[in-house]
């Protein structure tokens, strides 16, 4: 680690141990493999199988003590990763393999590791979770799911239980009680979201008192907090919650203190309805706003004459207006939200779940209530907002791991100061990848999927497809259905038991059709008779801009060395007219496509960048009070 001195809350670091300057230094270089790979030795030639259960904790006590009185030096770190692998491998039944031992130490190194999927991350994390928090290091452990850090939670707690170490979960149904007993045990494992929210309701707690000596001297006691600082973050999926969901802010909202008014927001989109694209507005996918023309402004002035005072003024309603063409063009049912029991709830664009209990701010919500002939409820104002990008940097430690990091390597290292370690495998890949196909139309492609499907279930192997939206999964399942598959259907409307649907797909002639949450996290049981036969086949349909995604996906077979096989499929008619798309040949379609995909995440890139200077511009504070998106 960076400095021998640990953040623990206290006299030294004070009672919400943070960093105050969000402008990390350059990340020193990677240490080479070879000096983790004598580590993972070293730690190995400790065979402690033969010492009874009360010798082990009296080693626990004195590694304790060790720790407090010299830090997290190499020789303590070795025998505590011993230690802790001798215990998990009595409580939980599992011994630490070497691959999980070199990304633990990665981590403790404050590296991401890049480790293949089904080497066992989740152990990986809790070695590492365990040696910080033997060192009185409050530890935040941050999966991509309730799911997931319940069940981690869960799981783990017998071997933190044996190292006199507590264990936390938080989840968002928890009350703030309860989300601040989780928070004080040792190691709590939540997700992102949840951190971030918790950390924007202590920054209206604390104000301007964050950081002084009023603060450390005892103000929190009138105002307490939920949190303990941002003391070590374990970051698992490390690329999806940096990069994929770094790229809006996140905003803490509360009821407006007034009703609705639904006759304005219908103004609005009854104006916004007779504008043309192109001559009126035009869109802003990327940005998820419309900018007015001249053309549009004129327009819309002629058309607000009858209306009440405030529609005269033209700042006002080219606002209202711009809102509306974004809730009529830029965001699309069963892909950005479902309809669910008259109600509006939003999909998580990284998980592909529900995100209930979140809305859009500033009455862009209303308007897709409206939209969708739901019953618009009361306007949120913005209180506060926060991005990954700011509140990631305010850890005084943070590292984490993924099987995809290598293609964002660099945008991690400038935005976050964090060093990508490449974890080696454990045993080979056997992993087949067919070639890429591109395909005129959906239809086109679905009738392809069907046949490929038909062919490996009738060869007894198991199939899981991968779709873009909840749409395309009722499409491709509608076209399952019509050709006899049986099949199994995993998306926002239907998730309730993913893990068990992840877990099953390795059985013998199941299909699975998921959207591109597909369980992450989850292992894939192979079932022997399938492995014999070839293994999973993974299909993917979606158009994802960058490779690091896509192997997210295809890494969902073939893991620990077992056989299978992937391949993707793209449609040209996502960017062409048709008829475009029918004349060109298959070499340039296939160009055209990698173009595109290429430009597009060379946009998003560009757009977590402005976001992230942006934040560097305006302070190190969350911003507070400020109207958001």
């Amino acid at each position: 680690m960076r400095a021998t001195r640990l953040p623990i809350p206290g006299a030294l670091w004070g009672r919400y141990p943070e960093r105050r300057e969000l402008s990390r230094e350059a990340p020193l270089p990677v240490p080479r493999a070879r000096r983790y790979a004598a580590f993972v030795r070293r730690v190995q030639r400790m065979d402690l199988r033969t010492i009874g259960d009360k010798a082990l904790t009296a080693r626990v006590t004195e590694l304790r003590r060790r720790f407090a009185q010299q830090g997290l030096t190499e020789p303590a770190m070795a025998l505590a990763l011993a230690i802790v692998g001798e215990l998990a491998a009595r409580e939980l039944g599992t011994r630490p393999h070497a691959v999980q031992l070199h990304a633990a130490r990665a981590m403790l190194d404050e590296c991401l590791a890049e480790m293949a999927t089904g080497e066992g991350k989740t152990l990986a994390a809790a070695l590492a979770a365990a040696v910080a928090a033997l060192a009185r290091v409050p530890v935040h452990v941050i999966t991509v799911n309730d799911y997931l850090a319940r069940r981690d939670g869960g799981h783990l707690r017998p071997l933190y239980a044996r190292l006199g170490l507590t264990t936390g979960v938080v989840t968002q149904q928890m009350d703030a009680a309860a989300r601040r007993a989780a928070y004080a045990c040792d190691i709590t494992y939540c997700t992102a979201k949840e951190l971030v929210f918790d950390y924007l309701r202590d920054s209206m707690v604390r104000g301007r008192d964050a950081g002084t000596l009023h603060e450390l001297l005892g103000g929190l006691a009138a105002r307490p907090t939920v949190l303990r600082g941002l003391c070590m973050a374990i970051i698992d999926e490390a690329d999806s919650v940096l990069l994929d969901e770094a790229r809006v802010p996140f905003i803490l909202s509360r009821a407006g203190g007034t009703q609705s008014r639904p006759e304005h927001f219908e103004r609005a989109l009854e104006l916004a309805a007779r504008l043309e694209q192109g001559r009126d507005f035009s869109l802003d996918a990327q940005r998820q706003s419309a900018e007015l023309t001249r053309a549009g402004r004129e327009s819309l002035a002629a058309g607000a004459q009858a209306a009440d005072r405030l529609w005269a003024l033209p700042r006002y309603r080219e606002e209202a207006v711009s809102l509306a063409l974004c809730a009529l063009h830029l965001f699309h049912r069963d892909r950005d939200y479902l309809v669910r029991d008259g109600r509006v709830e939003l999909i998580d664009a990284t998980t592909g779940r529900t995100a209930p209990g979140r809305a859009w701010s500033r009455g862009l919500h209303q308007m897709i209530e409206l939209k969708e002939g739901c019953r618009p409820g009361q306007v949120l104002e913005t209180v506060a907002e926060l991005t990954y990008q700011r509140f990631f940097s305010r850890y005084l430690r943070v590292c984490g791991m993924s099987g995809t990091l290598s293609e964002g390597r660099r945008e991690l290292a400038q935005v976050y100061g964090l060093r990508v370690a490449r974890v080696p495998l454990r045993v080979p890949s056997l992993r087949r990848v067919l070639p890429t196909r591109v395909f005129a139309d959906a239809r086109a492609r679905w009738s392809f999927v069907v046949q490929r499907t038909r062919e490996l279930r009738d060869g007894g192997r198991a199939v899981l497809v991968g779709t873009d939206t909840v749409a395309d999964s009722h499409a491709l399942s509608e076209a399952m259905h019509a050709a006899g598959l049986e099949h199994v259907l995993l998306n926002a409307r239907h998730h309730r038991a993913e893990a068990e649907v992840v877990a099953a797909a390795g059985a013998p002639g199941r299909i699975t059709v998921a959207t591109s949450m597909a369980g992450r996290g989850t292992d894939i049981a192979l079932d022997p008779e399938v492995a014999r036969r070839g293994g999973l086949h993974v299909i993917l349909c979606q158009a994802n801009p960058s490779a690091r995604i896509d192997r997210q996906f295809l890494g969902r077979c073939a893991r620990r060395g077992e056989p299978g096989s992937c391949e993707t499929l793209h449609v040209l008619d996502a960017w062409l007219p048709r008829r475009d798309a029918e004349l060109r040949p298959a070499w340039l379609a296939r160009l055209l496509v990698r173009l595109e995909l290429r430009t597009q995440l060379r946009r998003e890139r560009v757009a977590r960048n402005a976001l992230w200077r942006q934040d560097r511009a305006m302070g190190r504070e969350p911003i507070l009070g400020a109207d958001g998106p």
